[in-house]
């Protein structure tokens, strides 16, 4: 099975709140998460074509941010997927029947201020920021905002982690019409006409002589 079967399965599963594929996580990027007003879940898809090279950078980056990780692989990949996942991290087999769990997800406790901050844009970070009263905020450069966050004791996870969810909810109608909008740009444009190959000119026969 390969990545868009296995997501045409995830899909219909994801109840309640939003889902977003390709979601920017730290170096890396979440195929798909589902974000409800109660909390963040992260699912990295392995179709029978991917590789488990970037599985060590994925659940790094996923784990400093999302409450529940889960990560759906087919057959081939399981015997060497789970000695790279710890119990808490979900796994699920997918396969032409559906989705199997073999491991439900456990809440993840090592959620970190300044990564999930990463998931907003700086602008709304620092909004965050003035609302809960630190003067000078609008100022503040992203690795000072990153700073900030990694040694503050005054900026409650709970509180960081609700306004998070609230904002990437309230985009999906953004990233909705902007679909929309770049399908019907897409459509307006007169089809590319594909260039036809140039024909080789003949080789020259040499003359002989006479």
């Amino acid at each position: 099975m390969n990545d868009p079967e296995i997501r045409a399965l995830l899909y219909p599963l994801l109840t309640g709140g939003v889902y977003v594929d390709e979601l920017p996580t730290g170096t890396t990027r979440a195929d798909v998460v589902h974000i409800t007003p109660d909390f963040m879940h992260g699912y990295e898809v392995k179709g029978d074509g991917d590789t488990l090279q970037r599985v060590a950078n994925q659940l790094r980056c996923y784990g400093e941010v999302y409450d529940f990780v889960t990560f759906i692989v087919t057959e081939k990949h399981l015997p060497k997927v789970l000695p790279l996942l710890p119990e808490w991290v979900g796994v699920q087999v997918a396969s032409a029947h559906g989705l199997r769990l073999h491991r439900a997800a456990g809440y993840n406790a090592t959620v970190e201020r300044a990564p999930l901050a990463g998931l907003l844009l700086l602008e709304e970070v620092k909004q965050f920021l003035l609302a809960r009263g630190l003067a000078g905020a609008s100022t503040l450069r992203s690795r000072e905002v990153g700073h900030y966050l990694r040694t503050t004791h005054t900026v409650p996870l709970s509180s960081l982690a609700q306004y998070v969810r609230d904002r990437l909810i309230a985009r999906l109608p953004e990233r909705l019409l902007m679909r929309a909008e770049r399908k019907a740009e897409r459509e307006r444009l007169p089809p590319r006409k594909k260039k036809a190959k140039r024909k080789k000119p003949a080789p020259r026969r040499k003359s002989r002589a006479a």
